[in-house]
């Protein structure tokens, strides 16, 4: 019987079963140096815009409104950039 089970604490049995159906993930992003802060970034940023928005009827316009946005795009001119 593993000592974290010997605990009469029902939370406690319950995050020990969660740490032992997980622990090779937790340990593999720990040793990776992995996370998912860029997705939740980016998902954040997609939300920002659709609030802005006030909603879409078409899905293609959400997605337009996503690229143009967050895609990265240079639209002025040379001459202002310089």
């Amino acid at each position: 019987m593993p000592w974290a089970m010997r605990s009469g604490l029902e939370p406690i049995k319950k995050v020990a079963g969660t740490i032992k159906n997980h622990l090779w993930g937790i340990l593999n992003a720990i040793v990776l140096e992995v996370n998912n802060g860029p997705a939740e970034s980016l998902n954040s940023r997609i939300k920002i815009i659709k609030v802005h928005s006030r909603g879409f009827r078409r899905k293609e316009r959400f997605a337009n409104a996503i690229y143009s946005h967050l895609g990265g795009l240079n639209l002025y001119p040379e001459e202002v950039v310089g």
